[in-house]
């Protein structure tokens, strides 16, 4: 079966339509697998900061309850401030 002109250019602009909807499925999967992947890491990203906020937290609110202990504030104040009672000496050590 000989084909004609007419349908040789059919086939070719079949062709043609094919592998363009082709190329634009491929590229647009493409590109929702790139947003995919950045979106990974973004999560990977937030949920380390996530822990280290929680970790940070934790730490604030232990802070918190020992600062509601008045001798724990006292001894705080000398430590860290070099306030001293009456009598007392201070002596820093490195």
């Amino acid at each position: 079966m000989k084909k004609t002109k007419k349908e040789k250019i059919r086939l070719v602009m079949i062709t043609f339509l094919i592998i363009g909807v082709i190329a634009s499925l491929v590229s647009s999967v493409s590109k929702d697998w790139v947003t995919i992947l950045e979106n990974k890491k973004e999560i990977t990203k937030l949920s380390s900061d996530y822990e280290k906020l929680l970790s940070e937290e934790n730490k604030l609110k232990s802070e918190v309850t020992k600062l509601q202990n008045q001798d724990y504030v006292a001894r705080y104040a000398k430590e860290k401030y070099l306030y001293s009672s009456d009598g007392e000496t201070i002596i820093r050590e490195k």
